[in-house]
């Protein structure tokens, strides 16, 4: 299996995406005569300073499968691949707000403890476009990484791969 080769991305002086670049020597000396500065640390990229005599991109293509608990990313051309990212869903949203909820309710009781109880004070109806807490956090994270990929990449195309299955029906097959 070939081991996965780095690349350095590159943003313009007016910060827009460049191609990567596997020329690391040449990164190193650019930085050290201040003809590039680094912008990010975690993804490694640098901004060019000067403007480049020219501007050759590739059409990159962005695949984003989104999973429940995984997201995979993957930017590619069609000769190579110049980026890929798994991320892992944090699912502690349910369990947080379950635990926000019991300790509101344990305040209240301390606090209130001959108050009438009340039933009829929630809205009946959702405001439109509204989705739960932990759905708009998934969401958030897609839209983030995605956002992150496009600010270092010169991206075309995104490809979201959706699929829907039922989970119970693969693990009984019985069922219709």
């Amino acid at each position: 299996m070939p081991s996965k080769v780095k690349f350095v991305y590159v943003l313009d002086i007016n910060g827009n995406p460049l191609m990567p670049t596997k020329r690391f020597g040449k990164v190193r000396r650019m930085l050290r005569d201040g003809l590039a500065k680094v912008v990010r640390r975690d993804i490694f990229t640098i901004q060019l300073l000067y403007e480049p005599k020219t501007h050759v991109v590739d059409e990159l293509t962005l695949g984003c499968d989104t999973g429940y608990t995984h997201i995979g990313l993957s930017a590619s051309s069609s000769r190579k691949e110049y980026f890929a990212e798994e991320v892992i869903i944090d699912n502690s949203m349910v369990e947080n707000l379950k635990t926000r909820a019991q300790n509101r309710r344990n305040r209240r009781v301390r606090k209130r403890r001959y108050r009438k109880p009340r039933f009829n004070n929630r809205k009946s109806t959702k405001p439109k476009g509204w989705l739960p807490p932990s759905v708009e956090h998934r969401c958030e994270t897609h839209k983030k990484k995605i956002d992150s990929a496009c600010k270092i990449l010169p991206i075309k195309n995104i490809r979201t791969e959706l699929a829907s299955f039922d989970i119970q029906k693969m693990e009984d097959p019985s069922i219709e």
